[in-house]
This record gives C-alpha cells, structure tokens and sequence, in this order.
C-alpha cells in the first residue's frame, strides 16, 4: 500500500508542475474533484462503436474473462491474498476507423471521490497500479487480430476489506491536447465498466 501511495503522490506532485495537469488521468478524483475523464477531455473520437471497441479484465494466472453477462466484471479473490489481473483495452484490426495511439484507465471508487485520501481504490484493498496511460501496441496470445495496451494489476484484500463496486474508466485517444485546453487537440472516446469486488473467506 505504501508504494502505491508514494507512487500516486510523486505523480501527482509531477503534474502539478504543469499548468495543464488537470488534464490527465490522476486528475479524476486526486488532483480534483473530477467525477470522470469526460469533466476535461471531449468524447469526439472515432471509436464509439462498441462492437470493435476491447475493454477487458483477465485473470492473468488463468487467462479467463471476468466478464458477467450484464457486462460488468466480477473478480473474487481470497482474504488476505493477492490476485494478479491484466486489463486489455484496443480496437478490431479490421476496423474502418485509425487505430488508437494511447489508451487511459483508472479504477476508481466512486464513493471515494470525495475523500481527501490520495487512493481512489475501494478502502481495505491493496492495489499497486490502479490507474495507466498506455500506448497501442502490445501483444496477448488471443488478441492477434487487434490493436491493444495490456497491463497487469496485483490487488489484495485485507482485514478490513469489504465488497465493494468499482467504475473502470477507459479513455482511447490520438493526438495531444493543447496546453491549458483539454478540450481541444485530441481525439478521444470514453468508456466506463463496471467492475464488482468480491472477498472470499
């Protein structure tokens, strides 16, 4: 827990260098009181259709889905023990539209907007990479015929852990937002899941 808020403090201290740190990621939630992407960037991109739009969460050690049929993803993991998942956002190589230069996503707590706390995460949870900003390009046995980030994310549920309901918040953007004008520059499209914690006994 200590490097995951060492490490969103140092990111926060950095943007907050800039004039424009408002525009990033972290800003939801931590360096404001943004409730999603969308409160600074525009939804003007070319990839809201979501049937060639990837936004998925695997068990990294079994390689399944955490899907639900309603959509949302459900991940279990025992008290006290970590769990290891990838989270794969991209497009359909045969799609019409440009790929997708970087890719955004934060797991964030809704209820922990609000809070003064530098971690969004649900409370009770380890997490050691909750939020990234990824560029297109990487590869995932299953995912040959698409263009993809995939990173891993290690949680754990501790003593005071309890269930608790996470938004997944997904931006696919090309080009760069102009200086002081998130609004203006880049392409973007924004997606939200929603993602149940669930503590095993």
């Amino acid at each position: 827990m200590k490097k995951v808020l060492f490490a969103i403090f140092f990111t926060a201290f950095t943007l907050l260098l800039y004039k424009d740190a408002f525009n990033y990621p972290p800003a939801v939630g931590i360096l404001g009181k943004s409730k999603n992407c969308v409160n600074c960037h525009i939804n003007n991109g070319p990839w809201s259709d979501e049937e060639k739009t990837i936004i998925e969460i695997l068990d990294k050690e079994t390689g399944t889905s955490l899907r639900q049929a309603d959509g949302s993803f459900l991940v279990e993991v025992k008290r006290g023990t970590q769990k290891t998942l990838l989270t794969v956002i991209g497009r359909q190589k045969d799609s019409a539209s440009p790929v997708p230069y970087r890719n955004a996503w934060l797991y964030i707590d809704p209820s922990q907007i609000e809070s003064t706390s530098l971690s969004k995460f649900a409370p009770g949870w380890d997490v050691n990479l909750p939020m990234s900003c990824r560029l297109v390009g990487d590869n995932l046995p299953g995912y040959e015929n698409a263009n993809i980030t995939v990173l891993a994310m290690t949680i754990q549920p501790l003593d005071d852990a309890k269930d608790a309901e996470l938004q997944l918040q997904v931006m696919l953007t090309k080009g760069e937002s102009i200086k002081g004008n998130p609004k203006t520059g880049m392409e973007g499209n924004y997606y939200e899941r929603k993602v149940k914690l669930a503590v095993i006994e």
